[in-house]
């Protein structure tokens, strides 16, 4: 679809500054700018690509003043945050290229299942008895909802996805290829001999409204009751989520990260790549963990720490520049330790011939 300055504009309650006719129908980066694509300028580093972009259109700061000649190809629509401005067109773009609707053949979908308006159901699906998709879903291909599954309205959920039974999915969420949610938890009883034997988990997961899971992502199911996703988590690609483990809204999670089963993470944290946490912790509301630690306590509201085991920060930055310095200082060491050695013996020749 094309699109003219002057709509985009208007969406974006921007202002025009050239040719309000032109029309666009891509996008792209500042630097590789070509005629009918759109672009923006955020970062002052590269404003230089501005004046030789070959865009038809950029977005820029309401105050932006060129320093140099526009191309005359270019018309420039003044936005009070190019980068959120653009970040919305990015948006409503995926959103009419995931546009689809109907049910394609082959797939299977039980006569016990609902499935609500303007559902999109790909090749090769399986939906279960009494699941329901509600208004706008879209399941593409490869994808298996489980029995009495639940899909909120909106929600997009990527080829390759598996979903067990019993599971909650609320509305408007993104959830990628490769994940699966539901899988059983981790959970084995030794018995007196030392064979593990499987405890059933019969749980499910419950996830909230607005939230992104990235690929490859696996989420356990409660050994009784839920594993539970509040609304607005992000998770990104690879990440593990334990049986009857709970994460507080608006929470990020980055990739390889490992959750063991029962903990419980506030809101509003920030947890990095890498990092393993073990079961039954209650992590705090807006913790920061920095990527690669290992988290073995609990953390209250606000902590931020860094390291394996994690402690607060910046006593690790101040560890980290002693560690870092830990040759020199074993070298300076082993320096005063042979003029210790060379002192006394200088002391114990004077003690065996003591001046007269």
């Amino acid at each position: 679809m094309q699109f003219s300055a002057g709509q985009i504009a208007q969406l974006l309650h921007g202002e025009v500054d050239g040719d309000a006719q032109v029309l666009v129908s891509d996008v792209a980066k500042i630097e590789e700018g070509r005629p009918g694509t759109l672009t923006f300028l955020a970062n002052p580093k590269y404003t230089d690509h501005l004046y030789g972009t070959k865009a038809s259109v950029a977005l820029v700061e309401v105050t932006f003043r060129p320093t140099r000649t526009i191309p005359k190809s270019l018309t420039l629509i003044r936005v009070d945050d190019p980068r959120a401005a653009f970040a919305k067109l990015l948006e409503m773009h995926a959103a009419h290229q995931y546009e689809k609707k109907g049910i394609e053949q082959p797939s299977y979908v039980s006569p016990k299942a609902t499935i609500g308006k303007g559902v999109y159901i790909g090749a090769f699906c399986h939906v279960g008895d009494g699941a329901v998709l509600e208004d706008g879903v879209k399941l593409f291909p490869n994808c298996s909802i489980g029995d009495h599954v639940r899909v909120g309205r909106g929600t997009r959920i990527h080829a390759g996805v598996h979903v067990y039974h019993g599971c909650r999915i609320g509305a408007d969420c993104l959830i990628h290829s490769g994940v699966v949610i539901g899988s059983d938890g981790f959970g084995f009883q030794p018995d007196e001999d030392g064979r593990y034997i499987k405890v059933a988990q019969i749980g499910n997961v419950v996830i909230e409204d607005k939230v992104e899971i990235g690929a490859n992502c696996t989420i356990d199911r409660a050994t009784m009751g839920s594993t539970v996703i509040r609304t607005g988590v992000k998770l990104d690609n690879l990440v593990q989520v334990a049986h009857n483990v709970e994460i507080g809204a608006h929470t990020v999670v980055v990739s390889q990260t490992g959750i063991a089963g029962s903990t419980r993470i506030g809101s509003h944290g920030q947890i990095g790549g890498q990092v393993g946490i073990v079961g039954h912790l209650t992590i705090g509301d807006r913790v920061r963990i920095a990527a690669q630690s290992g988290i073995g306590a609990d953390l209250p509201d606000d902590a931020v720490v860094q390291g394996s085991p994690a402690f607060a920060i910046g006593d690790y930055k101040r560890s980290y520049v002693v560690f870092r310095n830990l040759p020199d200082l074993r070298q300076r060491i082993h320096a005063l330790e042979q003029e210790l050695e060379r002192l006394k013996g200088q002391a114990d020749a004077l003690n065996e011939h003591p001046l007269e």
